[in-house]
């Protein structure tokens, strides 16, 4: 007996330009019936950008998931969950009727899809539910510093991959025992990131990458950007190992 056609993928599409995007990544982006993507009210998702230079614009495939909230109110509060929790159940049940029509869908995901990706929220309510499969990626990290020029890790070096929303001393704690560092989820988290890479003696290491192998991308030392710089969505800070070199 032949097994049941995937009908629920999650499509990592890469960093950004997307000569980066697998050849399966593009082949179930090409073929699927239904292509879905987050994003704010009023705008298209990153990842459906990303998408545009494969598919276009393509109404009759599109469905749009646009979150309720996004940084106006703390991840960590109450009202963030009680928000989100239903947009993601109605969402699943939405792309669940979905396959059962029949149809494939495919949710667009900018880089990989389980690396602090909004599709883990839909993977783990719908993969016990109907035949799934996880498309990886290029991720923004390697992204950046691979058009950094900035190899992450040598020899035995440690890396550290840590969010920006972590509180200043818990970021400067993990940092400070760490050989390589990755810290994702700037945006507005910046400052607060930038006096804890100072606290953990980082800083002169830090790079500030913003939209890696797009054609907007911004690589530049950490301390040549101003305080008050506002960093935005795609962007992170890298800061490569000083390990063994033979």
């Amino acid at each position: 007996m032949s097994e049941d056609p995937i009908r629920f993928f999650g499509l990592g599409l890469g960093p950004g330009n997307p000569d980066y995007m697998s050849v399966r990544a593009r082949k179930v982006l090409e073929s699927a019936d239904r292509l879905v993507h987050f994003c704010k009210r009023g705008r298209r998702g990153n990842a459906r950008t990303i998408a545009d230079a494969v598919v276009g614009q393509d109404p009759a495939r599109e469905i749009a998931l646009v979150y309720p909230v996004t940084t106006e109110i703390p991840a960590d509060h109450p009202d963030y969950a009680a928000a989100l929790n239903p947009f993601y159940e109605e969402a699943a049940a939405r792309l669940l009727d979905e396959t059962r029509a029949g149809r494939t869908v495919a949710v667009l995901c900018e880089g990989d899809p389980f690396l602090y990706g909004s599709f883990m929220h839909l993977w783990w309510r719908l993969k016990d539910k109907v035949p799934t499969e996880v498309v990886p990626a290029v991720s923004g990290m390697s992204g950046a510093w691979t058009r950094a020029g900035a190899p992450i890790t040598w020899g035995d070096d440690v890396l550290t991959v840590v969010p920006g929303t972590l509180p200043e001393g818990e970021l400067a704690r993990r940092l400070s025992g760490t050989d390589a560092a990755v810290v994702m989820k700037l945006g507005r988290n910046l400052p607060k990131v930038r006096a804890a890479l100072a606290t953990a003696g980082l800083l002169e290491r830090a790079i500030y990458v913003e939209r890696a192998t797009m054609a907007e991308e911004k690589i530049v030392p950490l301390l040549q950007l101003p305080e008050d710089f506002d960093a935005p969505y795609f962007s992170l800070i890298i800061v490569p190992g000083q390990g063994r070199r033979v």
